[in-house]
């Protein structure tokens, strides 16, 4: 099986891999989309689709419901563990709007999925499972491991709580993205940062310890942009194949498209990861099916909204009211309701999303106008902090196809408040 990188051309960032007999298993954050907590399952680390999520919705609150003028834009989840310990898989991850650290654990990779919250916030976490004992590693700039209790409702008392590493000197971007194995004895660290060194991109890091006690001693083990606008590949978790062979799964930052899953072989030289071909990523690499009959679900796709279900592409914008969308009442057809006035498509409840591709994708909708008052709006938008939209709207009783953006001069570097000024009306046509 040849791939191409990046692996997926759309946003699944902080990926986290794992492999469970002839499965493999990938998390990803998904920030404030709902539902949240996206699990993607493979065969061979090229082609992709989705197992599960964890939750609808998760915490029902008015930023991550889109209440008045609060939002959970940049904030949600973020950068989750995977791991599969005694029969259980494990998600763990924080909230930067809620400020907590969620657990969620179930027997079946499609759920259900149990939740629970662990004491403390362990920012970009990577769990770990030694025997009888259970640790998270976590931080930005000061990595700590910290021991918790069996049952994982948060540290430990008397446990094993260190600093592993540091990087104060010289970082733009400190060390953070924790994540953390034991391999043939030795305990490794993989982390991301950002020199301050003339670099001024991501770059991917390994730290390696005898003991969970020592040392850990190590360096930069990636730095590339594979020719693209600076943007390094970094952060990612590794995985080892049935025959022995082992990958990184790092993303790239795409800019709108998101940041994109990265997939490097590596090797081993002196119990030390070596990553990607002379320290880069490989445009091609190569891989082995375990199931090559397989054929998987898209990632993205159409939609006829013909089922009383949405399809597992689907997102929502923050969490829907539920009552204020249906499949059901207008057979084949997705009817969407705001419930409330916005000046802002960025206020918009009940927008529904899915990824954009690169280097190029078209969408499509049809739209049924009939029931617009005047000031509404309905159609497609591409929802980032330069957001721009097409939609059927209504004014004095007459209908039109209308042009909206946000200045570019508005726009900052991310999406991460609800932004209340109108967008600029670029053109509009009279529709009959």
């Amino acid at each position: 099986m040849i791939g191409t990188n990046p692996i997926l051309r759309c946003d699944f960032p902080d990926p986290d891999v794992i492999r469970v007999g002839d499965t493999y298993y990938m998390v990803s954050t998904t920030m404030h989309f709902m539902p949240g907590g996206v699990i993607v399952r493979s065969y061979d680390l090229i082609h992709w689709e989705i197992a599960s999520y964890l939750y609808d919705e998760l915490e029902n609150t008015p930023e991550e419901r889109l209440g008045g003028e609060k939002c959970a834009y940049g904030q949600g989840m973020w950068a989750g563990s995977l791991r599969y310990h005694n029969g259980t898989f494990y998600v763990s991850f924080i909230a930067n709007d809620t400020h907590r650290t969620y657990l969620f654990r179930s027997k079946n990779i499609e759920g259900p999925w149990q939740r629970q919250n662990i004491e403390g916030f362990y920012y970009d976490s990577s769990l770990y499972f030694e025997d009888d004992r259970v640790f998270i590693v976590h931080g930005n700039t000061e990595i700590y491991l910290t021991e918790l209790t069996s049952d994982l409702t948060g540290p430990k008392p008397g446990g094993l709580n260190r600093l592993l590493v540091q990087d104060r000197k010289n970082a733009g971007l400190g060390y953070e993205g924790s994540h953390f194995y034991k391999i043939n004895g030795k305990y490794y660290l993989f982390l991301i940062h950002w020199p301050n060194d003339g670099t001024k991109r991501r770059v991917e890091t390994c730290f390696v310890s005898d003991s969970l006690e020592g040392e850990f001693r190590g360096k930069d083990i990636m730095d590339d942009d594979m020719g693209f606008f600076n943007q390094g590949v970094a952060q990612g978790g590794i995985v080892d194949t049935p025959d022995g062979k082992w990958y990184a799964m790092l993303f790239q930052d795409h800019g709108a498209v998101g940041r994109v899953p990265v997939l490097v072989p590596m090797h081993w030289e002196n119990d030390f990861p070596v990553l990607g071909i002379d320290g880069k990523a490989p445009k091609l690499v190569e891989t082995t099916s375990t199931r090559p009959e397989h054929r998987y679900e898209p990632l993205y796709g159409s939609d006829d909204f013909q089922s009383e279900t949405l399809k597992s592409f689907w997102q929502w914008n923050h969490i829907p009211n539920h009552d204020l969308w249906s499949l059901t009442e207008c057979p084949g057809h997705l009817r969407i309701r705001s419930g409330k006035l916005c000046t802002n498509v960025c206020q918009a409840v009940n927008t529904l999303t899915q990824r954009t591709v690169f280097p190029e994708c078209e969408a499509s909708v049809t739209v049924d106008g009939s029931g617009l008052h005047d000031g509404d709006y309905a159609g497609l938008c591409t929802l980032q902090g330069c957001y721009a939209f097409l939609a059927l709207t209504k004014e004095n009783g007459k209908y039109y196809l209308a042009m909206v953006a946000r200045e570019l001069e508005d726009c900052g570097p991310t999406l991460n408040r609800v932004i209340t000024e109108p967008g600029r009306e670029y053109a509009r046509i009279p529709v009959d």
